[in-house]
C-alpha cells in the first residue's frame, strides 16, 4: 500500500516583522513634535531677526532714544518732588510708538526719493524688504495707537501733543521737503515737542516754562540739520528735495543760519535758570556750551567744508545731551 502523508498543521499568518514595524513607526511619528534640523531652526531665527531689524530701521529707534531723553528731562523738571516713574514709564512708551508711526510714514512717504540717495536706498521700503501696503498698515496704526495709549494712561493733553508732532512731521513737513527748504523750520516744531510733552505729562498741563524747553529744542535743530543737509546736498539735489537754503544765485546760506540760530540759543538756554528750574551751575554751563556750539557755527560760516560742518554736526551732539543732563542734575540739586 503506499503510504499516505499528512502534512504539519499550517502555521496562523502572521503579519510580517517589517511592515508590523513600518506601521508602530508611521503612527509615533504622527504623535510626535516635528523637529527641525539644526540648520531649519537657524534659518528661521535669521528671518525673524532680520525681519525685526527691518521694522527697527522703520521706526528709527536709534533715533527715538534722544527723543525719550528730552521726554524725561521734561518730566523730571515738571514733577518737581513728585516723581511718578511708573507714568514716566506709561508716557515713554506711548511716546515711542507714536515716534515708530511717524518714521515710518515719512520713509512710506518719501519711498521713491529714498531710492535715489545714497544714504537711503538701502532702506526696508525702497529696497523692497517691506512692501509700501505694509509699512503704511504699520505706520497708521502705531502712529494712531501711540496717542490712544497716551489718553488712557497719561492725560489727553499728552496725547493731543503728541498726534500733532506726529502730524506736524508725517502729513506736512514731509510733503514740503521737495516744494521749499522751510521745511527745516517746519519740521523743527515736532522735533521741539518732546521735552514739552514729558512736561505736560508731569503736571497735566502746560506753563511758560515749557515754551523755555521748547526754545532750546527748536533753535539747537537748526544748526544741526543745516549741517547735515550741508555734507548730503547732493544727495538731496538728486532727488530734489530743497533741504539747503541759498540764495537767488544759488550760493549756500547754510553757516549763515546755523551762526544766527547758535547765537540766538545763547539766551534762550538761560530761560530754565530764570524760571528757577535751576541754578548757577547750570547757568555757567549753558553759557559755556552755547559758546562752543556758536563758534562750531562760525567756522562752518567762515568755511562750508566737509570737515568744518562735521564738526558743527559732532558738536551739535555733544550739546544737547550734555546741556539736559546738567539740567536736571542743576534742578533735582536745587530741590534737595
Amino acid at each position: 500500500m503506499n503510504e499516505v502523508r499528512t502534512s504539519a498543521p499550517l502555521a496562523p499568518c502572521r503579519p510580517s516583522g517589517s511592515l508590523s514595524s513600518i506601521a508602530v513607526g508611521e503612527s509615533e511619528a504622527a504623535l510626535a513634535p516635528a523637529v527641525f534640523p539644526a540648520g531649519r531652526w537657524r534659518t528661521i531665527f535669521d528671518a525673524i531677526s532680520a525681519r525685526m531689524a527691518d521694522y527697527a530701521e522703520l521706526a528709527k529707534l536709534r533715533i527715538a532714544v534722544l527723543v525719550l531723553v528730552t521726554v524725561s528731562v521734561g518730566y523730571a523738571l515738571g514733577s518737581e518732588d513728585r516723581f511718578d516713574a511708573v507714568r514716566l514709564a506709561h508716557a515713554l512708551l506711548g511716546i515711542t510708538i507714536a515716534a515708530a508711526g511717524s518714521s515710518t510714514l515719512n520713509q512710506w512717504w518719501e519711498h521713491r526719493t529714498d531710492a535715489l540717495m545714497n544714504r537711503t536706498r538701502r532702506r526696508p521700503i525702497p529696497s523692497g524688504r517691506v512692501g509700501r501696503s505694509e509699512a503704511v498698515v504699520f505706520g497708521l496704526a502705531t502712529a494712531l495707537a501711540g496717542p490712544l495709549y497716551l489718553a488712557v494712561t497719561v492725560n489727553p493733553l499728552v496725547a493731543g501733543l503728541t498726534l500733532l508732532t506726529v502730524i506736524l512731521y508725517s502729513a506736512i513737513y514731509t510733503p514740503l521737503k521737495p516744494r521749499t527748504a522751510l521745511c527745516t523750520a517746519i519740521g523743527a516744531v515736532p522735533g521741539a515737542l518732546p521735552p514739552v510733552l514729558g512736561w505736560a505729562a508731569a503736571q497735566n498741563g502746560l506753563t511758560w516754562e515749557a515754551f523755555g524747553l521748547f526754545a532750546i529744542l527748536f533753535l539747537w535743530q537748526f544748526p544741526h540739520f543745516l549741517a547735515i543737509a550741508w555734507l548730503y546736498q547732493e544727495d538731496y539735489d538728486r532727488a530734489g528735495l530743497k533741504m539747503v537754503p541759498r540764495t537767488t544765485q544759488g550760493r549756500s546760506l547754510a553757516g549763515l543760519l546755523a551762526v544766527g540760530y547758535a547765537v540766538a540759543l545763547i539766551p534762550a538756554s538761560l530761560l530754565p535758570e530764570h524760571a528757577g528750574l535751576a541754578g548757577t551751575g547750570y547757568l555757567a554751563a549753558a553759557l559755556v556750551l552755547g559758546l562752543g556750539y556758536a563758534f562750531a557755527s562760525i567756522l562752518f560760516y567762515r568755511h562750508e567744508t566737509a570737515a568744518t560742518a562735521r564738526r558743527l554736526l559732532w558738536t551739535s551732539l555733544i550739546y544737547l545731551p550734555t546741556l539736559l543732563c546738567i539740567l536736571a542734575w542743576d534742578h533735582y540739586r536745587l530741590l534737595q
